[in-house]
């Protein structure tokens, strides 16, 4: 496969992140899903139910408690030998945890460094969570979909999750070949 040689890293949560890390895996990259401990639902649904597993497949996976000191100096390890790490955390929440770019850069100069937010890592909705259906609210798509009588609806496909997830991925590819050139 294409990228079997590539170690990723995946951070993420609910659907654009792992949406993109998905796409890695799929072209063969060698995948740790880092999921924090004790946690049941990653915004994909349950473990063993149908949205997880198509979310997720081709993954390892690990519990780490990144607030922890013990917790970050592992994941320090794994980006020492690492590829590409993806995550799609808030910007104030990575900076907090000590695993944003400049950090992880210092441990690893040559990985690739791909992350997702809501509203960007600058401006003054930095710090807002962002998923789909609020892309979609305030980019006015609801309000070309729906039912006579109703109001704004919701597109069936989290369309803006799915397309920020692909386009990552293809970023990743390019940050990759770039990097090897």
């Amino acid at each position: 496969m294409p990228l079997s040689h590539i170690k990723v890293i995946d951070l993420c949560r609910a659907r654009s992140g792992p949406t993109c890390v998905r796409q890695l895996s799929e072209m063969g990259a060698q995948v740790i899903k880092v999921e924090a401990p004790e946690s049941e639902d990653d915004g994909t649904g349950e473990r063993h139910f149908y949205d997880f597993q198509n979310i997720h497949p081709n993954k390892r996976s690990l519990s780490l408690n990144l607030k922890s000191d013990a917790g970050r100096a592992i994941l320090l390890k794994l980006v020492e030998r690492s590829d590409v790490l993806v995550e799609n955390f808030r910007p104030d929440v990575k900076h907090r945890l000590g695993i944003d770019y400049d950090t992880l850069s210092k441990v690893n100069p040559r990985l690739v460094y791909a992350s997702i937010s809501g509203f960007g890592q600058t401006g003054p909705y930095r710090e807002r969570p962002g998923l789909d259906q609020i892309a979609q609210g305030l980019s006015g798509v609801m309000t070309i979909n729906g039912e006579p009588g109703r109001g704004p609806m919701r597109v069936g496909l989290p369309v803006a999750d799915l397309t920020a997830g692909f386009m990552l991925a293809y970023g990743v590819v390019v940050a990759l070949v770039e990097r090897e050139r």
